[in-house]
């Protein structure tokens, strides 16, 4: 039992409330199920139409492909929020559309994406919306666990990924092998 409505999301435990950072709680909270919202089972993180200030932000630092918007996102909010490709990639079109953005195809066949001159003015005509809301996601991520815990919860996601990323191609051995490894580190852990 995770207490209540929460399900395996413990950070509502610790009054991480979304209303409190200036995030839509209706669209955290609304409905049941995988389409309840929130950072825990894919609803809308951000009011309408912010996505894309956050985007054109992350792109205004350097050109990125849609997947690592998607791993930047989810890493400023500790990992607690991870943007669907159902979203990121329309508002990418979107904003090739609209002169903000460009896509370059790279020689793999990927795109990678790039803030216009008419983007970065955009930008600056919305700056204090775009401090605002990146304000309140590192708000948001800072009162889930604090900084400190912030890097353990990267440690765990980093361990999830390394156990899981050739799951298919491992001997029982290898298995038995990581599943030491985890005990031993559960063992440290608690030691300290």
């Amino acid at each position: 039992m995770y207490g209540g409505r929460c399900g395996p999301g413990f950070a509502w435990a610790f009054g991480a409330r979304p209303e409190n950072f200036g995030f839509d709680a209706g669209s955290f909270w609304a409905g049941r199920g995988k389409s309840r919202g929130g950072p825990f089972s894919g609803g809308r993180m951000f009011d309408q139409g912010h996505l894309k200030f956050v985007i054109l932000r992350l792109l205004d630092e350097k050109p990125r492909h849609g997947y690592e918007i998607i791993k930047e996102i989810e890493d400023r909010f500790g990992g607690m929020y991870s943007p669907s490709p159902g979203t990121v990639y329309p508002t990418l079109t979107m904003l090739e559309d609209l002169g903000y953005a460009r896509a370059r195809p790279e020689e793999d066949g990927k795109k990678i994406y790039e803030i216009t001159d008419e983007g970065r003015k955009y930008l600056a005509e919305n700056q204090p919306l775009i401090d605002d809301i990146f304000s309140r996601i590192a708000e948001f991520a800072a009162n889930i666990f604090g900084e400190p815990m912030m890097e353990v919860h990267r440690g765990f996601k980093n361990v999830g990924r390394a156990v899981y990323a050739s799951k298919s191609s491992r001997t029982p051995e290898q298995i038995k092998k990581i599943k030491e490894i985890l005990e031993r580190a559960a063992t440290e852990i608690e030691a300290v």
